[in-house]
């Protein structure tokens, strides 16, 4: 009866098993399209903070040359900067160059016409981040322009939708790797010898290298075209491979290969040597007698764990500089690696990311060991301990480490509220506290855990389980021996003798073999007791529930810090808006030519109209009104109207003052807000002779 059962009690273990683990593989797939679908092609974390020209600025004589200014240093290259002329005609000499600190510039041919110019750049940025954009400002006076501006394609795209897989599975494998890694050396050591903490571990070794190869082939299409052909250009690849991204990279690769060495001798010899470790000290009644009689197996045994420990100690040591290394690759080429402070943040971050690892990948491995860990080997009340003990300092460090992030990425309020980074950051912060609560009731379920009844029968069943295996099978042979025959009968009787011997050779090796089908059936028996006693264990049971709910909020609390990652930095966008306002706010004065026409006799002419300091306030105009010749006109009345159609304001009539002849101006011309103004200059060159002429602007 008891046989029958067992099929059905660990049918519906493993199906109840499987359904939680395709619960969170379904809630990992939905989270990874979420992002991918609401994913932006390239957040800036370089922001462009000034230009010279101006963005919408209107100049008078061409310049010489385009200039960018950037929140931070960017890598650049011939063609990052484009400046394209109304037709889409590119007018650069194509070569940038540093202008010094975080200035580039690029020249221009000599000979432009007037009209509304491109500028458009592609670069990348101090955290190996693309950035890209454009602007436009015109000469003389603002035109038609073929030139289109979309939105950029730079970290956009398939490319980018692969990019940004690759970095979530780069940091799941990560903390897959670190974290299970450390669950087996701090908390439980006999979990190395298990097969599926192992295949965690491993699963996060493989993530991670196979994450790291595929960001280094994607990086060259990633920060460059874009197009899914350019991956295997091997081109594109030695480029990367000179880059601070690609360096990351690369190293990332070569500590991977540490890894697998250490993940080698964690899971065999260590492994061996525990489980050595544990039947050395199972065997109790024989090394009683063993000592008894002096043989010194007492020393062997103190050897034993000496051994082990120094084993212990050379893992724990190796895989802290490993762990330590993977995290510093992500350190040496991302936010932490510029703005300010940059020489603190580094170390900061790696022990923000280790922390990060050794909480959730701990938990990875928690969970595994309470689901999926065999029977014989279940997880006990003291590592649950251990690691609740060890996830509180992680979660400290953790606090810690990011409040001094938070700070230097954000820096104030407004941009900790009013940015798409700081939302996030508030996100994430939001995820933190839910999984601080929810393991706050998994320490709750730990202490019933050692304090429940069950929990002793349970370690009495699994102590049991192959005892009265063994016991049974020895048995079993024991009855089975074949009776002695004398020396000098079986030599009598050889023929007989070679027929008994035979005959009960064959039925020696039909009982061994039912022994050992006796024993397997009956260890089968106490597994499935001891699943049965496991389950009914209501502390362990609900600590099963609290560590699933922590590891699908911890899904989703990893693909929020993988957004985090690649958006532009809270301080960032607040210092390049205020830069950008600054900016407008100091913008040349603004310059105008309308061409009129009164219609009367002498009736030709142009108006040039500029406006400084061209932006929202108090503003000086002047009108300067000349013949077809270029020489002064002088006309009995000039008047001015702005008009923001937009914003339904206007018109806002400004009479200005004559000077001299040909010249007229006002001061204190109010524009209430920035837009693209429509200028209407009205001209007349006689009592009856008149014409108003009008042309748009961007003021402010």
């Amino acid at each position: 009866m008891t046989q029958a059962i067992a099929p059905r009690a660990a049918a519906t273990t493993t199906g109840g098993v499987a359904f939680r683990v395709r619960a969170l593989l379904l809630l990992l797939l939905a989270v990874i399209g979420a992002v991918l679908a609401g994913a932006a092609p390239a957040s800036a974390h370089a922001a462009l903070t000034g230009s010279d020209p101006q963005q919408g600025a209107v100049v008078g004589r061409a310049p010489t040359q385009v200039s960018l200014t950037f929140s931070e240093k960017v890598a650049m290259s011939d063609g990052s900067v484009r400046v394209l002329d109304p037709k889409g005609k590119r007018v650069d000499t194509g070569k940038a160059t540093d202008l010094g600190g975080t200035t580039y510039g690029v020249k221009l041919h000599s000979g432009l016409p007037d009209g509304t110019f491109t500028v458009t750049y592609q670069v990348v940025s101090a955290d190996s981040h693309p950035v890209s954009g454009a602007f436009t400002f015109s000469i003389g006076a603002p035109s038609q322009t073929s030139v289109a501006l979309s939105d950029p394609a730079v970290g956009g795209g398939v490319v980018g939708a692969l990019y940004g897989v690759g970095r979530y599975v780069s940091y799941a494998g990560f903390i897959l790797l670190v974290g299970g890694a450390a669950f087996v050396l701090a908390c439980w050591q006999r979990g190395a010898g298990v097969r599926p903490v192992q295949r965690l571990v491993v699963s996060g070794w493989l993530a991670l290298t196979g994450a790291t190869l595929t960001l280094l082939l994607l990086r060259g299409s990633y920060v460059g075209s874009g197009k899914v052909g350019d991956i295997f250009d091997l081109t594109l690849l030695g480029q990367v491979l000179q880059t601070k991204a690609g360096a990351a990279l690369v190293s990332r690769l070569l500590l991977l290969a540490a890894g697998a060495l250490f993940i080698a001798v964690l899971f065999g010899a260590y492994a061996r040597r525990d489980e050595a470790d544990a039947t050395d000290k199972g065997d109790a009644s024989g090394r009683s007698d063993a000592s008894d009689k002096g043989d010194g197996s007492d020393k062997g045994g103190v050897d034993l764990d000496a051994e082990k420990r120094d084993l212990t100690f050379g893992l724990a040591i190796g895989g802290a500089v490993v762990a330590a290394g993977l995290a510093a690759s992500w350190a040496m080429a991302e936010h932490a690696s510029t703005g300010i402070q940059a020489g603190l943040a580094m170390p900061v971050d790696v022990l923000h990311l280790l922390a990060v690892a050794v909480w959730l990948g701990g938990l990875s491995a928690l969970l595994v060991a309470l689901f999926r860990a065999p029977a014989e080997t279940q997880i006990d009340a003291v590592a649950v301990r251990r690691f609740s003990r060890l996830a509180f300092g992680s979660v400290t460090v953790l606090a810690a480490t990011g409040i001094y992030q938070s700070w230097r990425q954000v820096g104030s309020w407004s941009a900790l509220t009013g940015t798409w980074y700081g939302q996030l950051l508030l996100i994430k912060i939001g995820l933190v506290a839910v999984l601080v609560g929810i393991a706050w009731i998994s320490r709750r379920w730990t202490a019933q855990l050692s304090e429940a009844p069950q929990a002793k029968a349970l370690a009495t069943a699994g102590a049991t389980v192959g005892t009265t295996a063994g016991a049974t099978a020895r048995a079993e042979l024991r009855t089975k021996q074949p009776t002695k025959v004398p020396a000098n009968s079986r030599d009598s009787s050889s023929g007989g003798s070679d027929s008994r011997d035979s005959n009960s050779g064959d039925s020696n090796s039909g009982d061994s073999r039912r022994a050992a089908q006796l024993a397997r059936q009956q260890a089968a028996v106490a597994t499935t007791r001891q699943k049965r006693l496991r389950d009914a264990d209501p502390a362990r049971a609900g600590l099963r529930r609290s560590v699933l709910a922590e590891a699908g909020v911890a899904v989703v609390l990893l693909a929020v810090t993988t957004v985090l990652t690649s958006t532009e930095p809270g301080r960032t966008e607040e210092a390049a808006q205020q830069a950008t306002s600054s900016s407008s706010q100091r913008s040349g004065s603004l310059s105008l030519k309308l061409p009129f026409d009164t219609g009367g006799q002498d009736g030709k002419g142009t108006a040039e109209v500029t406006l400084d300091p061209a932006r929202v306030g108090g503003n000086e105009m002047h009108v300067f009104v000349e013949r077809p010749n270029g020489k002064a006109f002088d006309v009995p009345e000039v008047k001015v109207a702005f008009t923001l159609e937009a914003k339904k304001i206007g018109p806002l009539p400004v009479t200005p003052d004559r000077i001299a002849t040909g010249h007229w101006s006002a001061i204190g011309v109010q524009i209430p807000m920035a837009g693209d103004w429509e200028i209407a200059v009205t001209v007349r060159t006689s009592d009856i002779d008149q014409t108003t002429v009008t042309k748009n602007a961007k003021i402010g």
